[in-house]
């Protein structure tokens, strides 16, 4: 990647331009033209360097039910357990990590009549699991991740769904919101890839039967109601060039719970921060995420996180191996075709 490059990665992740020229916006800045910014962005696309072009929006605030799950198998079990795992569309990050006694950490979510706990019992039946635990979210701390390529460094942004340490939440920060059957017509459209071609709004617009301008005023808002997050790209963070990453978990004080989540969320090293619920066999109430561009420096990012908050007891959990990345798409049939595709493996390197 050239310095242009790294330049249209970084607009594209903090806000895609939704207009009806969106290449043409992008060029202006990069003063090059719309046919180039195009070219280049099917070469990341090509390179998987930017995996997708879309909306992004709140799985709690459409009614979905979501956890981080851990399971723990043997090692010659781990493979096929999280193959297995896969198939469900619901789940969208599934890693293999190293550093306890769970080696396989996922991301699960079902549709508003669905049952988490139901569906990870199923899921650790038929994969044979040792042990397993559902930890879903007690508190979001921080969302916003953000690479700056140009100075190759996280810069995640402070962004905090559910208003913690900003006085008095929203009374809704964690209910759903309605969303009619109309809205969910307009969600799978914003959803899907986004093609790189000079209108690529015309057709998503055209089957829904409105104009470009009807659907960028649907986008925006979806965001004031907080259903939709924003319209953006997502990058492979380490085909990015940040190779490593670490699960950072923490043993928090539950009196000062809130005052370390904060803490660690100011951190611009860190893309997600929340907090979760502990067990006899695992005390580690908050879970923050660490990109670098290599091991040492995640380690240097938990030490300084370690010294801000006078938090000690930790795991640093490195990915080992990605199964599974992906965007939960919403509203759509659990038909074969999720149970049939298998995605591609990537071995993870920690440099």
């Amino acid at each position: 990647m050239d310095l242009i490059d790294r330049k249209l990665l970084n607009l594209i992740q903090s806000k895609f331009p939704m207009v009806d020229r969106p290449y043409i916006e992008l060029a202006e800045e990069l003063e090059i033209g719309e046919a180039e910014v195009i070219s280049r962005l099917e070469d990341l696309k090509r390179q998987n360097v930017v995996r997708q072009i879309s909306a992004i929006f709140d799985t709690r605030r459409l009614g979905y039910k979501t956890t981080l799950v851990a399971i723990a198998y043997e090692p010659e079990e781990l493979n096929a357990g999280a193959l297995f795992i896969n198939r469900h569309p619901g789940v969208s990050h599934n890693y293999a990590r190293e550093g306890s006694y769970y080696n396989l950490w996922f991301t699960l979510a079902v549709p508003p009549d669905g049952d988490l706990q139901s569906t990870v019992d199923w899921m650790a039946q038929e994969t044979g699991a040792l042990n397993y635990r559902v930890m879903p979210t007690i508190r979001f701390f921080k969302i916003g991740v953000n690479f700056d390529m140009v100075q190759q460094r996280s810069a995640a942004h402070n962004y905090n769904p559910d208003n913690i340490g900003e006085g008095t939440p929203a009374p809704d920060w964690n209910q759903a919101q309605p969303v009619s059957e109309y809205d969910k017509t307009v969600i799978r459209e914003l959803q899907e890839d986004l093609p790189l071609i000079p209108r690529p709004f015309d057709d998503m617009s055209e089957r829904l039967g409105i104009d470009n301008a009807r659907l960028f005023a649907l986008a925006d808002e979806y965001q004031e109601r907080k259903i939709m997050r924003r319209f953006s790209a997502v990058l492979h963070h380490r085909r990015s060039g940040f190779r490593a990453n670490a699960m950072v978990v923490w043993q928090v004080p539950p009196e000062r719970a809130e005052e370390v989540g904060m803490t660690m969320a100011q951190h611009s090293a860190v893309t997600h921060c929340y907090e979760r619920p502990t067990f006899p066999d695992w005390p580690y109430s908050h879970f923050s995420m660490i990109h670098a561009t290599t091991q040492e420096e995640c380690e240097e990012i938990a030490k300084e996180i370690s010294e801000s908050t006078q938090v000690t007891d930790n795991l640093l959990l490195y990915s080992t191996r990605e199964y599974k990345k992906t965007r939960v798409r919403y509203f759509v049939e659990d038909n074969e075709e999720f149970w049939e595709n298998e995605p591609e493996l990537e071995e993870v390197v920690q440099d």
